[in-house]
């Protein structure tokens, strides 16, 4: 494929200004730029000249981003586009120009298409909270981010937007780097060594030792206890270190720098084979990872003598920070042992093994084995004095210039498809379909049980032969196996920090639960038989009346006689006629179809204050009325519930579908419904709106039943639900789907109407009026 600028000779002609820029640049561009990353920059062109913000947008994106594309790669380009389409509902074509300005210094000093993205990011996060700071910003970015790392400059724009988010003035002379509080930050945050100063050293050092070269790229060390990593044999390294010790002893940022390099650059070239992972424990890992950097160390120094001196400075450096666990400072001691034969400690036990250690090394050099073995040795040794520290505390090993040891390792890789062990074994059962006499001659167990992987169901409904035959004997095909459970269904979730989703980041599978006895149902009817004259006013007020014929129109589509008749008489006996003489007939028709969603978490299975009943009985009594009242009326509805195990395990039950009429089937899974586990709200709501939109009715209602917040055991921060909660409901309102929230909550106040809305919940006081409640409210919300 080959991209020419006469292709988009159309585009140069509409826009004369800029046929003389293109043409400069677009040389250059084809140069750099593969065909289709051609393509793409110059459709992005045109896009930008299609917002109308000016033609100063364009001529910029055109001039800059082969810059761009020189330092980060071509990649990023979509990104360059999509950045300027998000800032021109939020701010100028001029703040545009410059944020376009911006990006080739941005990737000069980021270095990393991952970071340039952050970047992206981070321009558009701020102009959300503070759009009036994007243009002074962006006019000191050269000095910002030569001093600055990503985060520290993400850091110290955040501080001033919430500072001064309701003083423009002084917000502007903030971001213009005038005021004091402007200047401190800066200081604060400004980072020793930045790695884009010194990557073209670490190359040309690297480079001196092993005569190859290594791809090094910076990584955002926004946490505390980031460690750098090699991945896909890339080594990535924090993007800006501080000079470390004390300042009797005080270590360059630079020297560590290099002596981090050197380490990672180590293992890549004396680690032959991965180490595998299996059957062991964190900690174990830990061990065996310790004796393997001091074994590619101990090869190292072999052949580059001074980089004991390098390795070794830092080895010995007094951190002070005091250690969570009295295990760590020994265990970095003891890593200064491994490396230099000379030291000791009062431990004999260690220094008995630091000895074993050196006298086997030079044999065992090339074999990771040695590792493997001795690293458990010691393991073995902590463990039987009860000093092993969690896992937690041992990732904050206090040795700056070591990598987590990833590369060291291999994991074994789990997919779909072909690691079969590792799935449950309920979503591994499958059904087949036989014919009765494959089922009569080829069944290996009668009595096949849960764990079983291939469940066998006959075409015709097959039962045990007994003597004593009944109608309620259950077949086969219901007393073999588990319930089956549907392939997942992946759904985005609403990041609120970010304000970004999260693609396929919650994963639904739909189950049934077990059957109960259909005669609960009825018994609740019994119960509530008060209640069941309301109900059936509901229906007879809301049950549709076909073909209605309205009379007394003067716009009809037909005469009426009778009125016709009436009006000639009036005419004849000199009387001013009714003009009211013609009709319509009107299909009378509701065109709603319903999805009862039930909140089954674990808290459904407690009582509520001020009744006797579970949360889960009273949800089971409101959803068998209500479903009593649109049964009557006629309106297709669904019976869903949900609870949720995680972003993984969503589980989705249904109760009755829209194609399933309310039955003694129906009535006997309602029965058999059971609460448990947590309330991801988001995932559930959009996939009942997935089964809402098959339906072909032009009215479209979720009417939700749940007692508390929406929540999950692997998110510990509580507004992340509620804002995924609120963006599904908004959603679903864009499809065309409401949701109305029924809750028991008593302290629901403080969040359901910031996520459905000022009139799509109800909060009821009374627990024990739910089951009456539900009914009326549904007259209510569909009448």
């Amino acid at each position: 494929m080959s991209i020419k600028l006469e292709d988009y000779e159309e585009f140069l002609q509409s826009v004369p200004e800029i046929r003389d820029v293109l043409e400069g640049t677009f040389h250059e561009a084809a140069r750099i730029m593969s065909p289709a990353g051609l393509q793409i920059y110059m459709d992005g062109a045109i896009s930008l000249h299609n917002l109308g913000r000016g033609g100063d947008v364009v001529l910029t994106y055109i001039q800059e981003v082969p810059l761009v594309v020189k330092e980060v790669g071509e990649d990023v380009i979509p990104d360059c586009i999509t950045a300027a389409m998000k800032l021109s509902s939020m701010t100028s074509g001029e703040v545009i120009s410059l944020l376009l300005a911006s990006l080739p210094t941005a990737a000069r000093n980021l270095g990393d298409a991952e970071l340039f993205r952050g970047y992206l990011l981070f321009i558009h996060q701020l102009a959300s909270t503070a759009a009036r700071g994007l243009r002074p910003m962006l006019n000191h970015i050269d000095e910002l981010l030569g001093k600055l790392t990503l985060s520290g400059l993400r850091r110290w724009a955040n501080f001033g937007a919430q500072a001064y988010r309701r003083d423009f003035n002084n917000l502007t002379s903030y971001f213009n780097l005038e005021s004091t509080d402007s200047k401190a930050m800066f200081q604060k945050e400004r980072a020793g060594i930045l790695f884009n100063k010194v990557q073209r050293k670490l190359n040309f050092y690297l480079r001196s030792l092993w005569g190859r070269d290594f791809f090094i790229r910076p990584t955002g060390a926004d946490f505390d206890d980031f460690r750098p990593y090699i991945e896909h044999r890339i080594l990535h390294m924090p993007d800006a270190v501080d000079d470390i010790g004390s300042e009797a002893n005080m270590i360059p940022g630079l020297e560590l720098y290099r002596a981090t390099a050197a380490h990672m650059a180590s293992h890549i070239c004396y680690s032959t084979s991965p180490i595998s992972a299996e059957e062991l424990s964190p900690a174990q890992i830990f061990f065996i990872g310790l004796i393997e950097d001091a074994r590619i160390e101990y090869k190292a120094i072999k052949d580059f003598p001074g980089l004991f001196k390098l390795w070794r400075s830092l080895l010995v450096l007094e951190s002070e920070e005091k250690p969570e666990h009295v295990t760590m400072p020994v265990l970095e001691h003891f890593s200064l042992m491994l490396m230099d034969n000379r030291v000791t400690s009062d431990d004999n036990e260690l220094n008995a093994f630091a000895a074993n250690f050196h006298e086997q090394i030079e044999e065992n050099q090339d074999n990771n084995q040695f590792s493997w073995n001795m690293g458990l040795e010691v393991f073995h040794l902590f463990q039987s004095r009860k000093a092993v520290p969690s896992l937690r505390i041992l990732e904050h090993m206090r040795i700056p210039y070591r990598d987590d040891n990833r590369y060291v390792w291999e994991f074994e890789e789990f997919t779909w498809d072909s690691e079969v062990e590792y799935v449950p074994a309920s979503q591994r059962q499958v059904r087949r379909t036989v014919s009765a006499i494959e089922m009569a001659n080829e069944v290996d167990c009668e009595l096949a049980g849960d764990d079983a992987q291939e469940i066998w169901t006959c075409e015709t409904s097959m039962r045990p032969y007994e003597d004593d035959l009944t109608d309620e004997q259950i077949s086969f095909n219901d007393m073999w196996g588990k319930e089956p459970v549907s392939d997942p269904f992946h759904y985005q979730e609403w990041d609120y920090q970010i304000q970004l989703h999260r693609p396929d980041w919650v994963t639904v599978y739909e189950r049934r639960q077990p059957k109960g006895d259909p005669k609960d149902i009825h018994d609740i009817l019994n119960e509530y038989r008060p209640v069941a004259h309301r109900i059936k006013q509901i229906i007879d007020l809301l049950t549709p009346q076909g073909v209605q014929r309205l009379r007394n129109m003067e716009d009809g589509d037909e005469i009426d006689l009778n009125s016709a008749v009436d009006a000639i008489i009036s005419v004849r006996m000199g009387e001013q006629p009714n003009p009211r003489i013609t009709m319509r007939n009107v299909l009378k028709t509701r065109d709603l179809s319903v999805v009862i969603l039930m909140d089954l978490s674990e808290s459904t299975n407690e009582t509520m204050a001020g009744s006797d009943k579970s949360v889960l009985q009273l949800t089971r009594e409101a959803a068998t009325l209500v479903s009593t009242a649109i049964d009557g009326i006629g309106d297709p509805f669904a019976l869903h519930g949900f609870a949720s195990d995680g972003r993984h395990d969503v589980q989705y039950y249904r109760f009755k579908d829209f194609s399933q009429h309310y039955d003694d089937e129906a009535r006997s899974r309602l029965a058999g419904m059971k609460g448990g586990l947590s309330t991801r709200m988001g995932a559930a709501l959009r996939h009942a709106g997935t089964h809402l939109l098959k339906q072909q009715e032009r009215r479209k209602l979720i009417l939700l039943v749940t007692d508390g917040e929406p929540a999950d055991i692997d998110e510990t921060d509580p507004q992340h639900l509620r804002h995924d909660t609120k963006k599904a409901v908004e959603e679903l309102y864009g499809s065309g789907i409401l949701t109305y929230c029924l809750t028991l909550d008593p302290n629901a106040d403080t969040y359901v109407k910031r996520i459905f809305g000022e009139n799509n919940y109800t909060i009821v006081d009374n627990v024990d009026r739910l089951p009456e409640k539900l009914p009326t409210l549904f007259a209510s919300l569909t009448g």
